[in-house]
């Protein structure tokens, strides 16, 4: 006969993760510990812990692999169903808006670069290519960001008509495009090129300027301003 499972109310108080992180910390804990606590619980066979550390495992050990993962992919591990894959992935994501935010910690926008660097954080895990406007006021501060579309690996679509109506929702007196490529590749397409010209020529009539169309990737960023392309 196999010995009963040791569950982890039965530990050492000090060695509990919930409680180790009420008396030292959370810098005191481990990324296992750490999962195991937004598991909230574990199986009849497997502690919270021991499922956290399978998490851990599917994302081969690293917190940016752990964030690619999607719902569809935590829900492989037995143990682990949609309310537990859905209360991870809402972590991940707010550590992920977390590092987006302190990458750009002012609203007023004055380089494309600090611009990139907010999205790059924003972006990076994504699978998909994600279709994103910011709408500024006349002194170049951020008023909203909004996904405009999120499409499939190859590619998404911005409808100029949507973007412009977002626009003057927002108040916006000009706007920056953005978009990731997550196979890497910062050249912009065709397609890149014709969509920006056609929402700029049409935001003219509308007062709004297009201020830029910036391009992101995990090897860095393509700005159609800088590149004298606007």
């Amino acid at each position: 006969m196999l010995p009963e499972k040791t569950t982890i109310k039965q530990w050492a108080v000090d060695d509990r993760p919930r409680e180790k992180l009420r008396d030292k910390g959370a810098e005191a804990l481990s990324h296992s510990e750490l999962i195991a606590i937004l598991l909230h619980n574990g199986t009849r066979n497997k502690s919270a812990l021991d499922l956290a550390k399978e998490v851990l495992q599917l994302g081969k050990n690293n917190l940016h692999q752990l964030g690619r993962l999607t719902i569809r992919d935590l829900m492989k591990i037995n143990g682990v169903g949609e309310a537990k894959a859905i209360t991870l992935a809402a972590a991940l994501e707010l550590g992920r808006r977390r590092q987006a935010d302190m990458s750009f910690e002012t609203p007023v926008v004055t380089d494309s670069a600090s611009v990139a660097r907010y999205l790059q954080a924003l972006l990076r895990d994504q699978s998909q290519e994600m279709f994103v406007v910011l709408f500024l006021n006349r002194a170049n501060k951020i008023n909203h960001m909004e996904v405009i579309s999120k499409g499939g690996i190859t590619g998404t679509v911005a409808d100029p008509r949507v973007i412009l109506k977002k626009a003057l929702l927002e108040d916006a007196v000009s706007i920056i495009l953005c978009h990731n490529h997550p196979s890497g590749s910062l050249k912009p397409s065709r397609a890149d090129e014709n969509i920006t010209f056609k929402i700029r020529e049409a935001a003219i009539y509308f007062d709004i300027t297009v201020i830029d169309h910036i391009i992101v990737s995990a090897e860095g960023y393509f700005s159609f301003a800088d590149e004298g392309l606007l």
